[in-house]
């Protein structure tokens, strides 16, 4: 049973469509503020298709990220009490208590590690805004941290290129199946 061959190949085509990059900046923006998927998943279809316009791609992603940071961080700073309830409704009541350690530890440097991090980014702009973190310093950082993470992620998948796309499709299937697997693992491991 194939599953994920026609979705990625349903993916490499919508990495072509004229409003692709639209919908990158949105997916950008709602990420850093509370949607669960990574632009990585719009940003390397769209550089491995369109190699010649990887930078501008990874601009536009950094650049949404960052607004979408900084309506996150509105989020926290003017609804902190209702943001703290929903982080934890959503059960990530341990990394936020984590994360609020660290952020009082590290300030501006966390928010910088930030945006290299597997932790939902959501949760760095939402509780930088709940801390009071000062804002400029928040947004630079923010916004060069996300920028050198597109950066890599488009050049890398804009080398990789059309051959990579192809290659990668052969072995689509096993991968899917073997993140579906760890994952499985991973969730009942942290049961």
């Amino acid at each position: 049973m194939q599953i994920f061959a026609p979705i990625y190949r349903k993916t490499l085509q919508w990495s072509q469509h004229h409003f692709a990059p639209f919908w990158l900046g949105f997916v950008s923006f709602i990420e850093a503020i509370f949607f669960p998927i990574p632009p990585d998943v719009m940003l390397m279809p769209m550089s491995m298709t369109q190699p010649q316009k990887a930078l501008r791609f990874a601009i536009n992603a950094s650049i949404f990220s960052t607004l979408g940071g900084a309506f996150g961080y509105s989020i926290g700073f003017f609804a902190a009490d209702w943001a703290t309830t929903t982080i934890q409704h959503f059960g990530y009541s341990e990394q936020w208590h984590s994360l609020l350690i660290w952020f009082n530890k590290w300030g501006v440097v966390f928010v910088f590690v930030a945006g290299f991090s597997p932790i939902p980014y959501k949760l760095f702009t939402i509780s930088a805004g709940i801390l009071q973190m000062a804002f400029f310093p928040f947004l630079i950082a923010a916004f060069i941290s996300r920028l050198i993470r597109f950066v890599l992620v488009a050049k890398l998948a804009a080398w990789g290129g059309k051959r990579f796309a192809d290659k990668l499709q052969h072995f689509i299937e096993s991968i899917g199946w073997i993140v579906v697997g760890l994952a499985i693992i991973l969730i009942l491991i942290f049961r």
